[in-house]
Formats: structure tokens, sequence, C-alpha cells
């Protein structure tokens, strides 16, 4: 794992978006695994603008997203479906029939799970999985306790991250569904390469237990470490509390892979 700590939020959200870009120019057909949230917005702006402005090709490119929530069709704006079609799909020159998000509304979830795994390994699997960090550090909707070998499945959410969602809800935690599809721990551990972005103050002690702390259920985020190919972007506020920052540094300004980046 490797720890990119840069000065201010724009400058980590521009940093994830040439990474990501990157992969795709160096394979056309890449399978990127997806994220949402307020950040993974500035991430998917940096991704449109660099389309705009050097031709990048999303064409061939296919996407799966970790999560959807139950209960919300696709069309409804609260939908990630819907959030994902809004701030990158319609953007860019992907093929909407390529891009995957969990059905929320199926009859039967359990199905549509095995459904979202059987996708993901026709596509040969995920190349890059974008990741960001619940403040109760889940990764995807994998509350704690998620078993670290989890695979897709419906998942209950906790009061903690209803309240973290609530602003899409118009601030009302009461109207975040109780449960959603996410992809397990297992399934983003199989993804070829993991880059999780964090940013903010208020993702700082979490953030610190998931790098640096001890691997456990209770922090599905801390499974990355088990990961032999993951990069983690983080801004200055975010890494407030990790103890290790000039190793990080250090690695960032000499390691041979980040000197197109640095």
């Amino acid at each position: 794992m490797e720890v990119v700590i840069q000065p201010t939020l724009e400058q980590a959200v521009e940093l994830a978006g040439r990474l990501i870009a990157a992969r795709v120019r160096a394979k056309p057909d890449l399978v990127l695994g997806l994220a949402t949230g307020r950040t993974m917005e500035g991430v998917y702006d940096r991704l449109v603008s660099i389309q705009q402005s050097d031709g990048l090709d999303f064409s061939r490119c296919r996407t799966f997203n970790l999560d959807e929530y139950i209960g919300i069709p696709g069309e409804d704006e609260h939908s990630y479906r819907y959030y994902m079609n809004h701030h990158l799909f319609s953007r860019v020159n992907i093929d909407r029939a390529n891009t995957h998000v969990p059905d929320g509304m199926a009859a039967d979830l359990q199905a549509e799970a095995a459904r979202y795994e059987h996708l993901i390994d026709e596509a040969g699997g995920i190349d890059l999985q974008l990741l960001g960090i619940g403040e109760g550090g889940h990764i995807g909707f994998n509350e704690p306790l998620s078993a670290l070998m989890s695979r897709t499945r419906e998942k209950a959410l906790t009061p903690v991250t209803r309240q973290q969602n609530a602003a899409m809800f118009g601030g009302d935690p009461d109207k975040v569904p109780k449960r959603a599809v996410t992809m397990g721990v297992g399934t983003i551990l199989d993804a070829r390469e993991l880059l999780l972005l964090a940013t903010g103050a208020a993702k700082a002690s979490i953030l610190a237990k998931a790098v640096e702390g001890p691997i456990t259920a209770m922090i599905s985020a801390s499974a990355i470490q088990l990961h032999p190919r993951c990069k983690v972007i983080v801004d200055t506020e975010a890494a407030r509390e990790l103890k290790e920052r000039k190793y990080y540094d250090w690695i960032f300004q000499n390691e041979p892979e980040w000197q197109e980046f640095r």
C-alpha cells in the first residue's frame, strides 16, 4: 500500500483523476470500479475535463459501481444510477450498456447479487477500483462486522452511515434507505488495483485506523492493507492523524511509478 498526501482537497482530487486517466490510456478497455459521494464528483469532473481537453476515450471501458440503495428506482435522483448518469456517464463517450450498477429494485436481491458477481467475472474482473471511506470505516456499504471475504449482497445500513448520507436526502437521515446492495469486501479485494480517495478532517481518525491500525471486520476499509497494489490519496486534513507521514512523502518523491504525477 502507498499513501500519497496532497496539500489540498483540490490537489488530491486532481491526482486521483490523473491516475485514473492514465490507466484508461494504458488499457482502453479498462474495467473500472466506481464509487459515489461528494468527493467523487470532483474526480468525475476532472475526468470529463481531461476528455474534453485531451481526448480521453471511454468508448471501450466497462464500469461497475460499488453499491445501490434498495427500494429506489434508477431514474430517481437519489439513486446511485442517477448519480453516475448525471456526474459521469452522460458527459463522456461511454456506452451506457457497459455501465453497471446493482439493481436495488430487484424482486430477488440474492439473485441480483449473484448476477452482479457473474457480470464482473464475465468482464474479466475489475482492473481499477475507486473507493471512498465512510465515517464508520466502510468501503462500499460494508458496514462493521462485514466479513473480509464477503461477496455482493444485501446489507443493512448503520445510523452513522445514514446520517452521513442524509445531505443527499434533504438533510433528513430518516429518508435515507435502511438497506443497500453492495459489493463485498472480498469482491473489492479481487480488483487488480485499488485507489482510495479521502479528504477532509472528518475522515482523519477513521483513515488512520484503516491504514495504520489492525485489520478488522469492524473497519472494512482496513482490508485494503491486504491488497498488493493499493494506493491511498488524501489531503492534508484527512492525513492529520497518520503517524508515518514522512515515510509516505519520501515514497511519493522517490518511487519511479509516481514520477509522471509529481
